[in-house]
């Protein structure tokens, strides 16, 4: 394992848990060896091999798109574990080119490290709780890496499958599942017989088991469908409108035994759905322009009032630490969000990279506070470090504190609004909801 890695691989554990407070690993790896070739789902860009690679044990050498490589980010990239992929448009040749990955993959599974490669290729531009077909490549660096083996190594593949409520949102969920191991080895004389059928039968292995490991939606057009009635039964992984007293476990169980449900439908059950789809539809839009947020109705339509006691406690209780974190994360956040937003046109890129320069910019700008620490408040090294470390949690309270004052405003405007006709909305349309679909 290089340094940089295992920098990265602690860092960004401290960071990941800020930014998403509710993580589970199903089936995950206790080994960091294995020889295994972990095939991902790529829901969320950047964020995908941060959250497998770090949320994991196994140590995994990443297979990138080799455009991400040049002269400043190649030292950079070769010390994180990765390794450059070339695509047809990348204007080189790419048979030779990947020749040479295929070498140093091979190489890294011969010393029982572990690959993680990305079998879709690419991420949607809109966050969508589905898998796109999966490329044939990882099969393939198996069967190359057990050829130079001689057989006599045994290499693994396993499917991986990525979960957010929403990877963009900060302070929502993931959870990260793995397939049962599939030894590469028990096809041999099949491979040996008929490579690309061989090959072309695994990758197929391999999407249906990445299928069970995610939510998946056969069809696009479901998918917002699925998700708004995840936020209105509040059981599934949606990142804003859910019960998080039900287990991450049990959400993610949910979200996808609904999405099943809809995949199994025909053309006729769909049509009869189409009205009670149109109806949750018409509520949230009604909802965005009357300018009303979800949680508040839900708590209206059980408590019948909204309380602001919560919110205003939390105002108290934070201001003193949000303080802190206005000063120690404001400026680089700001710096970062703007940076960002201006440089990459496409928003699923947007929450992996704040998350990797905000962690680096505010790390780097906060070390002098070490010294000021000891100069100023207490000559101990140790305690200026401590303080140092929860510079990041300083940076949560003022997030959580912003957040719970928008909350405050939107109670107090909601209070004085009639909303008899919208609960009532509601009901009638959870009472669709339990009628028409038994999963619900």
């Amino acid at each position: 394992m290089r340094l940089f890695y295992l920098i990265l691989f602690f860092a960004l554990r401290y960071s990941l848990r800020i930014f998403y407070p509710r993580i589970k690993t199903v089936n995950s790896p206790k080994n960091p060896f294995g020889r295994t070739i972990y095939v991902s789902n790529h829901a969320a860009s950047f964020m995908d091999p941060l959250v497998v690679a770090t949320l994991r044990l196994p140590i995994v050498f990443f297979l990138t798109r080799s455009d991400v490589f040049n002269k400043v980010t190649q030292p950079i990239l070769w010390a994180a574990h990765m390794l450059p992929i070339y695509r047809q448009h990348d204007g080189v040749d790419t048979k030779d080119e990947n020749k040479k990955t295929f070498d140093k993959c091979t190489n890294v599974l011969k010393y029982g490290r572990n690959l993680l490669i990305f079998g879709e290729g690419f991420t949607d531009d809109t966050f969508i709780r589905r898998l796109k077909p999966i490329k044939k490549g990882a099969v393939r660096i198996g069967f190359y890496a057990l050829e130079k083996f001689n057989w006599k190594k045994k290499v693994y593949i396993a499917a991986v499958g990525c979960n957010y409520s929403d990877p963009n949102q900060m302070r929502s969920d993931v959870l990260v599942s793995t397939s049962d191991k599939i030894c590469l080895n028990d096809y041999r004389e099949a491979y040996e017989t008929n490579p690309i059928k061989t090959i072309n039968d695994l990758t197929k292995m391999i999407e249906d088991l990445m299928k069970e490991q995610i939510t998946h939606i056969e069809k696009k057009e479901l998918s917002s469908f699925h998700e708004n009635i995840m936020r209105l039964t509040r059981k599934g992984m949606n990142a804003i409108n859910s019960n998080l007293s039900i287990p991450l476990i049990n959400r993610w169980h949910y979200s996808k035994k609904l999405a099943l449900w809809l995949n199994e439908l025909n053309n006729q059950q769909l049509e009869l759905l189409e009205p009670l789809q149109k109806e949750i539809e018409g509520y949230f839009s009604l909802q965005k322009r009357m300018r009303i947020n979800e949680n508040h109705v839900y708590e209206l339509s059980t408590k019948r009032k909204l309380n602001r006691i919560k919110e205003l406690s939390l105002l108290i209780i934070l201001f003193p630490f949000a303080l802190l974190g206005l000063i120690h994360c404001g400026p680089p956040y700001f710096l970062v969000k703007g940076f960002v937003e201006k440089s990459f046109k496409r928003r699923v890129f947007w929450g992996s990279v704040k998350l990797l320069l905000g962690m680096i910019s505010i790390g780097l700008i906060n070390i002098p506070f070490i010294f000021l620490f000891h100069a100023f408040v207490y000559p101990s090294y140790w305690l200026g470090f401590i303080y140092y470390l929860l510079i990041g949690l300083f940076g949560l309270a003022a997030y959580m504190w912003f957040r719970n004052y928008i909350r405050y405003k939107e109670k107090g405007i909601l209070s004085k609004m009639d909303l008899t006709k919208i609960l009532q909305k509601r009901t009638d349309l959870l009472e669709k909801i339990h009628d028409q679909i038994p999963v619900a």
